[in-house]
């Protein structure tokens, strides 16, 4: 066992010119070995250790040969040091068997190997030992101290050519290999009604990072003989997405300069065509679970379409048979209620107007849309009441926040109208299919439509000859504080017409409703019967329903219980009111507590 207070002398021993040969594997071991107290091991001083060992580190590798002293150092070295010491070339490749004895490869060791010219075919070597998502920090971490280099030091050496083709490859592979076999992963039955697109699968095999970095071969390689298909997805998922992120200011414009907003396209129009092949996703077209995997990869189109405008152009026929191809192969307009706990239904309608307005030619197709989007709930506007908190978000800066359209944006609830105007601005929807949906609309989405910047004038027009049904006026729950209601005949009737409203059957907005109820000093108990539990108890008037439960529960144990059991709900569970608990609690015995 080594005194832990003599680590600085068996270091300087290690760094010393004059020591022996014969003395390297005494003062390796005892720089190695850990520290042991009477009472065990002694974390603190083997702290030391590790600081004395990682100063000496260099002259001992520098000094020894002999593999089984190396390797003894290379274990109780981090990765941080090794990968430090292999830049400077102290540690090579005849060390990385002893490194990987205890270690898996990591890629800051692949390329400070890489380094020196006569190793980078071994370091080429061990791409295949890093796994997929690491093969690019190769090249992200080639130059480790770029930020942290004095000025006087000597630079990086440039990357081989020879490891980043590697790389790239080692990139790209995993993608085409995925594409050769796109069979669905483990788990695909629980995921069967996810409401993203195939970003999940193609994104995870991405190959961007790598790809980003050499646009001046992207021509080259959308041809090439195994990686060209995978090339061709990147493109058309991630280029113009990234030149748009790079485009955004992030900082002020000089004086007289304008920020630049609207990047130039990052594929070129002969790009774009050599991509054409892979736009429509002919790999995924056999995939099991139809309804699922079309309705996703429709919408993965509509998105490279979105992001590359000119593609509708360019290959409209290929998009159009496409549509055409999935509507039917999935039975995408064929309509299927809501179920009460299918969350994502209004979102995976809206999703498919939108992109069969952007991708499809069918009237049939395109009128269908309309017709589902006629069938999705109206939205619930609701007006907040006024607060202080509001008056310092808005300030003066936005005097028509109160506006029906401004509202019906407040919580996304724009989106059914957002959707009829993509259908109505495609030339192939009948107009007549857009028009019938407009005598289903709430009137704030009529409001919307006669506001929008890109909605088609003759929507506009037949918007605004719609009839209102009489008495909603423009729809809007107009939620009043305690002093506006003072001036109501009825305050009470007021409240009880909020909660009969449909803004209280809408998540994003029942509480504002259920919030403005309980604070009112006009509620009744009939109010707060009708409110569900949770808002009454967990909310942030725990009070109001203190008195109430004294009352009900009184000294019964029975009922306290009752009590207890019946609040322990989660938010899956289903809902009851608070007038629905205080009833439970009447079904236990009045059993007095006695002492």
């Amino acid at each position: 066992m080594v005194n832990a207070r003599t680590y600085p002398l068996w270091r300087e021993l290690a760094m010393s010119e004059d020591l022996p040969k014969e003395a390297l594997k005494t003062v390796i071991g005892a720089l190695c070995a850990p520290p042991m107290a009477r009472n065990g091991f002694d974390a603190q001083a083997d702290r030391w250790r590790e600081e004395a060992l990682k100063e000496a580190l260099p002259a001992l590798l520098a000094r020894t040969s002999a593999k089984r002293l190396r390797g003894q150092l290379l274990l109780h070295t981090d990765e941080r040091t090794l990968a430090a010491l292999a830049a400077d070339g102290t540690v090579t490749v005849a060390d990385v068997p002893a490194i990987l004895r205890h270690r898996r490869i990591w890629a800051g060791l692949v390329s400070a190997l890489a380094w020196h010219p006569g190793q980078v075919e071994a370091a080429i070597a061990l791409l295949p030992r890093l796994s997929y998502h690491e093969a690019d920090k190769v090249i992200d971490e080639w130059d480790p101290d770029r930020y942290t280099r004095p000025k006087n030091a000597a630079p990086a050496p440039p990357v081989p050519p020879e490891l980043f083709d590697a790389v790239l490859e080692a990139c790209l592979t995993p993608l085409a290999a995925y594409l050769l076999h796109p069979e669905p992963e483990e788990g695909w039955e629980a995921l069967s009604t996810y409401p993203k697109d195939w970003s999940l699968q193609l994104g995870g095999r991405t190959g961007w990072a790598m790809l980003a970095r050499c646009p001046q071969r992207w021509a080259q390689l959308t041809a090439h003989p195994s990686l060209g298909a995978a090339v061709q997805h990147l493109l058309l998922d991630c280029a113009e997405t990234q030149a748009f992120q790079e485009a955004r200011p992030h900082a002020a414009a000089p004086a007289g300069q304008e920020l630049r907003t609207d990047p130039a396209p990052a594929l070129s129009e002969d790009l774009l065509r050599a991509c054409l092949p892979a736009l429509c996703l002919p790999e995924l077209a056999d995939l099991p679970h139809a309804r699922v995997t079309a309705r996703r990869s429709l919408h993965h189109i509509a998105q490279r379409v979105y992001n590359n405008p000119r593609l509708a152009g360019l290959a409209a026929d290929q998009l159009h048979a496409t549509a055409d191809a999935l509507v039917a192969r999935g039975q995408l307009l064929s309509w299927a209620d809501k179920q009460e706990d299918d969350y994502e239904f209004d979102g995976r309608v809206l999703r498919l107007a939108e992109d069969l307005a952007l991708l499809s030619a069918n009237p049939d197709h395109l009128a269908a849309a309309c017709a589902q989007l006629a069938r999705l709930d109206q939205p619930a506007v609701v007006s907040p009441t006024s607060s202080r908190t509001l008056r310092r978000i808005l300030g003066n800066s936005a005097p028509d926040h109160d506006r029906p359209a401004r509202l019906l944006e407040r919580h996304w609830e724009h989106r059914r109208v957002q959707a009829l105007s993509a259908l109505a601005a495609n030339p192939h929807t009948p107009r007549i299919a857009v028009a019938d949906v407009l005598n289903c609309l709430h009137p704030a989405e009529l409001a919307w439509i006669a506001e929008g910047a890109d909605v088609p004038d003759w929507l506009v027009a037949a918007a605004a000859a719609a009839e209102v049904p009489e008495g909603e006026a423009d729809g809007v729950v107009r939620l009043l504080d305690d002093e506006e209601l003072s001036k109501h005949p009825e305050p009470a009737a007021v409240l009880q017409s909020w909660l009969d409203s449909p803004a209280t059957g809408e998540i994003l907005s029942r509480s504002e409703v259920y919030r403005a109820v309980v604070k009112s000093r006009y509620r009744t108990l009939e109010h707060l019967l009708q409110i569900p539990a949770d808002e009454i108890l967990a909310g942030h008037e725990p009070d109001i329903a203190l008195q109430i439960l004294l009352e009900r529960c009184g000294r019964s144990t029975d009922r306290w219980a009752a009590l207890a059991a019946a609040v322990t709900f989660d938010y899956d569970d289903q809902e009851i009111t608070f007038g629905q608990l205080l009833d439970s609690l009447d079904g236990a015995p009045a059993r007095a507590h006695t002492s």
